[in-house]
Parts: structure tokens; sequence; C-alpha cells
């Protein structure tokens, strides 16, 4: 009563609030919205995508950002996938691309590598019973927001819907894909020049 059924229809509530902005494609979020994102990251930097790899072509002085973000005390964690993996040697004959999925891995991973040991900053290689659910599935946390893009069939991950997501509050879509991350890092490898920091 209080509410026209217009303003109903437009105005979002309980969960739906957690939907910031959906995209068709990945590659059609602005560059800038990702920039923003992992800029304005102050407590926690999850990024749980199987390569990571379009991070350090997507997002200007991506190396520098993130060893500035450690330095000043914020989480930042990588969770990839085995580059060695039977799941990526499946995925790598289902995309058939000239940029192999573990090619892009091994770019993350050597990237990680120049920036050295630091404390604050993990890296993870998912666990082989797990690498199925995280290939179809990558979760980018950025304090309470994050961006999910499940995978879809065939298609390369710039190729799959993206839905960026804010927290308000528990139990939500936030929480749900997040909690995916979390379980695939408690059982995932950790990298063993990351863990000597």
């Amino acid at each position: 009563m209080l509410w026209p059924k217009a303003v109903q229809e437009r105005v979002k509530t309980g969960t739906d609030r957690e939907l910031v902005h959906s995209y068709p494609y990945r590659s059609a979020c602005p560059s800038t919205v990702w920039t923003e994102l992992v800029e304005s990251a102050r407590a926690e930097l999850f990024l749980a995508g199987y390569t990571n790899y379009f991070f350090w072509t997507q997002i200007p002085h991506f190396a520098e950002t993130i060893r500035r973000k450690v330095e000043s005390g914020c989480r930042v964690r990588f969770l990839v996938g085995d580059p060695d993996g039977e799941v990526t040697r499946q995925r790598e004959t289902i995309e058939d691309v000239a940029l192999s999925v573990s090619t892009r891995i091994r770019i993350t991973l050597e990237h990680l590598d120049r920036l050295g040991p630091l404390e604050g900053l993990e890296t993870r290689v998912s666990a082989p019973l797990d690498a199925i659910n995280h290939v179809s599935l990558s979760v980018f946390r950025f304090d309470d927001d994050a961006l999910v893009t499940p995978h879809l069939a065939r298609l390369v991950g710039h190729d799959s819907p993206l839905l960026h997501l804010r927290r308000h509050g528990s139990g939500g879509m936030f929480d749900r894909f997040a909690e995916h991350g979390e379980e695939l890092w408690e059982r995932a490898v950790p990298r063993g020049l990351e863990t000597r920091a």
C-alpha cells in the first residue's frame, strides 16, 4: 500500500539487493569495474579464477598494485588450477585455442613468482578432486564485492556470463559464492615460494 506497483517492481529487496549488475559475457564487464574493485579492496582480495591470466593484461600495473595491496595489510590470495592436471588437459581440448589453459596458468604463476615472497600474498593450486568445480565457476572477491563467472559448457571464461554481487547480509548469493571459493581454498595445495614468506 505504501509503494506503488511500478516502484515495487523496480526496487530490489531481500537478497535481490546483492545483485549489482549482470553481464551476458565476462568481457562485457568494463575493465574500469575490475580496476576499481581491485583498488578499493582494503582487507581481502581473493582471486579464484582457474587461470587468473586476464588480470595481468586487463588491469594496468597489476603487479605493482598487488605489491602495494599486500604492503598496506590487505590479504591477497590467488587460487589457480593445476597446469599439469587432468582437468586442465580436458579443458584445453574443449576450448581448442592457441593460448592454452596451462599456458595461461603458468603465465599467472610466473608473474606471481616475480613478485617474490611477500607476507600476505598466498597462492594455491586447486586439489585434483576439486578441479572440475573450480574450472566451472570463478569467484573473484574484493572485500564485500564479488564478480562471479559460471562457465558455460564449451566457452572460454570471457565468453561466459558474469554477476557483480555486493554483500548485504548473511546467507545471500554473495555468501554462497564466497563459501564455494573458501571450500576450494581449504583443500587446495599451497605453492612453496609463497608459503616461505
